[in-house]
């Protein structure tokens, strides 16, 4: 079951279909974006957070990427080893959940500040489930940032993701938030492919304000 209906299941599929808690059971204390991929991810998080705002950093990993001289209210970190996220010395807490298993998210309605995909959205095999989820905790008008680049494990990756290159990539996501009840949603070019570093792109969708206009 993927919510997308133009978009047969194979869509998601992946060459490893061994359950990906098996996969990420080694902790990788690296980053899979390089230097100038990952100052770009920080200037648009330093762009777009409220500093103080609670953060949700789903499919984190041991860094988030996050401006260090901004401070928020907390910063809740989600991925599949637990050893990765206890070194996250910016999360002040975290969980372990395969989403592609189980989507729901173990937190509460309207929580949520901003929320933020790095890396790691061609992983999931129902991303309109788990973004529902997203927009269900964030707060009317709040922003879920999904930045990737050109780089992944292919072998984890969905079909899609595989067959598609750049600005496919980014209609793609597009795709997924609009399922997902997302507006205002607009792509972004951070990094050009062909340059010096690795290329990286943004996808932003924010949710809905009517609820809030209405009050």
């Amino acid at each position: 079951m993927t919510d997308l209906p133009r978009l047969p299941p194979e869509a998601f599929a992946k060459q490893d279909r061994t359950p990906d808690a098996l996969f990420y059971a080694q902790p990788r204390l690296v980053t899979h974006i390089d230097d100038a991929a990952i100052n770009a991810v920080t200037d648009l998080y330093r762009t777009l957070l409220p500093p103080g705002g609670r953060i949700l950093d789903l499919m984190s990993s041991w860094v988030s990427h996050l401006p260090a001289e901004v401070a928020y209210g907390a910063v809740i970190g989600h991925g599949l080893n637990a050893q990765e996220l206890t070194a996250n010395a910016r999360l002040t807490q975290h969980f372990v959940q395969d989403l592609n298993a189980d989507p729901i998210l173990p937190l509460n309605d309207t929580s949520i500040d901003a929320a933020l995909i790095c890396v790691g959205v061609q992983y999931l095999q129902n991303p309109v489930a788990v973004l529902r989820q997203v927009a269900r905790v964030l707060v009317p008008g709040a922003p879920v940032i999904i930045t990737f680049s050109n780089r992944c494990f292919p072998t984890k990756a969905v079909a899609i993701w595989q067959a598609l290159g750049g600005d496919d990539h980014a209609r793609l996501i597009a795709l997924y938030l609009q399922h997902a009840g997302f507006s205002a949603i607009e792509a972004r070019v951070l990094l050009p492919e062909g340059g010096p570093t690795d290329p990286l792109r943004a996808v932003i969708g924010r949710t809905s304000t009517l609820i809030a206009d209405a009050q």
